[in-house]
């Protein structure tokens, strides 16, 4: 038997093994393929307190878990097939895990447009992270889709590097934080494309084009680009646990102070109902949660 195993290793999960290596109980975590969250795929960190100056998002993840590793965790490279009622969790391993206490922590992935060609150029012309895979484009042309403040953060990035930038949104103006919009807006190297979406990625072994309607006036035209960043928002990485636990209608986990509708199964960060999808506030639910966990484990 376990002491606790978190699944994910977000900013939630970290904090929280963190916070229940330093009271003296051995917390395993779930890492998956790709270890470290969300925040690993954020270019520059600017509001994450005690970094007064601009951190990489994979940078800050690094360091975090160097800091868990420090007081004791165990990582597991390993995905997560299954929870059940009884705390047992089974991995693709084909490993079974029971535990006193199980903290989900998965965060979200990213949405697809889901349009011709999405999946045919993926990591051939498409991506859905300029920090991994924008040094490709020096020098080149790249389009962004969305309008948010993640879709503002991969422009400006992009924009470093790239020869120019479109960002296609459907609206007629961004959805992103004021501030970030006006760098946007004065940054001569990107262009908005209004009221417009992709409907069509084109290429041959890599993309080249993408098809571009207009809402508004219903025209549809080609636009030659060399990469394609996709910024359209998340959904829950929760499959693992329906039919388990009570979720909402999106699918994040329903949780009071992380208490899920299970005993013993809690749940943290961006997979949570109602999450600001802030790095801090992920934090904080880590901490929540290992407070949680440890009454619990000592009870």
């Amino acid at each position: 038997m376990n002491d606790v195993v978190i699944i994910g290793s977000g900013i939630a999960g970290l904090t929280c093994a963190i916070y229940l290596g330093r009271a003296g109980f051995k917390p395993i975590v779930i890492c998956g393929s790709s270890p470290g969250g969300q925040l690993t795929k954020t270019n520059l960190v600017e509001n994450y307190p005690g970094f007064p100056e601009p951190i990489l998002g994979m940078d800050l993840m690094m360091r975090i878990m160097e800091q868990t590793t420090k007081f004791g965790t165990e990582f597991i490279y390993d995905n997560v097939l299954a929870v059940s009622t009884n705390r047992i969790v089974t991995l693709a391993s084909g490993k079974m895990m029971p535990a006193s206490a199980i903290l989900i922590a998965t965060g979200c992935t990213h949405n697809k447009l889901g349009v011709p060609g999405e999946a045919e150029f993926t990591n051939k012309g498409v991506s859905w992270c300029a920090t991994c895979d924008g040094a490709f484009y020096r020098n080149k042309k790249v389009a962004v889709v969305g309008g948010g403040n993640v879709a503002v953060m991969e422009a400006l990035f992009l924009a470093s590097l790239a020869s120019e930038v479109l960002l296609i949104h459907r609206r007629d103006m961004l959805k992103a934080d004021k501030t970030e919009q006006g760098k946007v807006f004065n940054n001569r190297k990107i262009k908005c494309v209004w009221n417009s979406e992709v409907i069509k990625i084109l290429g041959n072994n890599k993309l080249h084009s993408i098809k571009i309607h207009n809402i508004k006036d219903s025209k549809t035209y080609e636009e030659q680009i060399d990469g394609l960043f996709i910024a359209v928002g998340t959904h829950p990485t929760t499959d693992f646990v329906k039919g388990v636990i009570d979720l909402d209608s999106e699918g994040y986990i329903i949780a009071n102070n992380t208490k899920t509708s299970v005993e013993g199964i809690y749940a943290a960060g961006d997979c949570v109902s109602g999450s600001l999808k802030q790095a801090v506030y992920a934090a904080g639910q880590g901490a929540l949660a290992s407070r949680v966990l440890q009454k619990q484990l000592i009870s």
